[in-house]
């Protein structure tokens, strides 16, 4: 199927509208706990401080990421929550998802690795953006998962 068209949205969590937040929130509800069977604390307070890259048609929401600022100047930069609703699976959303969430840290944070925990299954398709295994496969919330890390475009070869 080919790709679809988006624009692509970053907000903080004030800038985001009731309505916007809402079905952010909805939407990771709906994959996360309800698809995956998984229940865990989604309202973790992360997402206040928080940037939420969202890829949209109009006013629909495709997919979207939290992106968790550096704590100092060289800790990582953390991408998570990384979700594509269901409606829309199957249309390359989530390597334009990846592509745009990285060119986002890249450009905010360009001397920062980016982190991310991974859903084990998925890790041949975040070590072909660049990211690296750097744990053993771990439970998190029942569902295997490894902590896999991106260096710096800046860091020489």
């Amino acid at each position: 199927m080919a790709a679809v068209a988006y624009r692509v949205d970053l907000k903080g969590f004030a800038e985001l509208s009731a309505r916007e937040l809402y079905d952010l929130l909805r939407m990771r509800v709906d994959v996360f706990v309800v698809e995956q069977n998984c229940p865990y604390p989604e309202l973790d307070g992360k997402d206040i401080d928080a940037l939420h890259l969202r890829l949209m048609d109009g006013g629909e929401l495709l997919a979207s990421t939290r992106l968790l600022k550096p704590h100092s100047a060289h800790d990582p930069v953390k991408i998570g929550r990384v979700v594509v609703s269901p409606a829309h699976r199957g249309k390359r959303l989530g390597e334009a998802l990846m592509t745009e969430s990285i060119a986002v840290c890249e450009q905010l944070y360009p001397e920062n690795p980016i982190a991310l925990s991974a859903q084990a299954h998925l890790r041949r398709f975040y070590e072909s953006f660049g990211f690296a295994k750097t744990s053993e496969e771990y439970l998190e919330d029942g569902i295997p998962h490894l902590d896999m890390v991106r260096q710096p475009a800046t860091q020489t070869a």
